[in-house]
């Protein structure tokens, strides 16, 4: 995949240093007349999922896509699930397999059982929708963080490099990555949540099995059946079918 591929409509900044993508999204979102994809090659202050450190080596990748979709919320939540597809592609984009990649619910893909990438999406309301949505993208393409930088019973990180040997440079990932997206938020945008819901569900990891289910108050564990057509986990517990909007999941 090569620059001249990129996709139509969507435009692409490169940035040699930057506290945060989702910083800088933030900063620039009211200027911008289209989708803009925004990869810093060093962050200072990288984050993650609940304030969460994001541990940022020179050649992994650190992006953020913003978008002004103009719609709820809710609606707007399920990109998570276009971008989780979009990063399934473009590693088998730029590796030549699928083989051991996996989507874990919410917003992480896996490969072979370890956590290559992660998701986070932040967005700005205007009373009624959503005005800006940001998706922050973060994939260990050279190097994961030890087992000590991550919280106790999280999965384990892993790389690229390590586990396929590939090296794949942040530009060369962006540019597979965001025609991955432009295709999915394509059929998003025309067929609903219906077709990335199947896609996401053949993918998914743990499907069929029991896992665990943390929010900040609470604990929930059950067999893993289905994701609803809100986007939420659908657990089979004891005491029947849970549908769960957010949490952190263990396995």
């Amino acid at each position: 995949m090569t620059q001249q591929d990129w996709p139509v409509g969507y435009g692409r900044r490169v940035l040699a240093e930057v506290d945060s993508t989702l910083d800088e999204a933030r900063r620039i979102a009211n200027s911008l007349a289209g989708p803009e994809w925004i990869l810093a090659l060093h962050q200072t202050a990288a984050r993650g999922r609940r304030g969460r450190a994001w541990h940022n080596p020179k050649g992994n990748f650190a992006a953020t896509l913003v978008l002004r979709p103009d719609a709820p919320p809710q609606q707007a939540a399920l990109r998570s699930f276009v971008a989780a597809l979009a990063l399934f592609d473009a590693v088998v984009a730029v590796t030549g397999r699928a083989s051991g990649l996996s989507l874990k619910w919410p917003n992480d893909v896996l490969l072979n059982g370890g956590k290559l990438a992660g998701i986070l999406l932040e967005s700005v309301g205007n009373g009624t929708g959503v005005n800006h949505l940001s998706i922050g993208i973060g994939v260990n393409l050279a190097e994961a963080p030890s087992a000590a930088q991550v919280e106790e019973g999280a999965v384990r990180p892993v790389s690229l490099l390590s586990e396929t040997g590939i090296a794949v440079t942040p530009e060369d990932f962006l540019n597979a990555l965001a025609a991955a997206y432009a295709r999915h938020e394509h059929s998003f945008a025309t067929q609903g949540f219906a077709p990335i819901r199947r896609l996401w569900l053949d993918r998914a990891a743990r499907r069929g099995e029991v896992i665990t289910a943390r929010t900040g108050t609470s604990e929930q564990q059950g067999r893993f059946v289905d994701v609803d057509n809100d986007g939420q986990l659908v657990l089979e517990t004891a005491n029947g079918r849970v549908a769960i909007p957010a949490a952190d999941i263990y396995f």
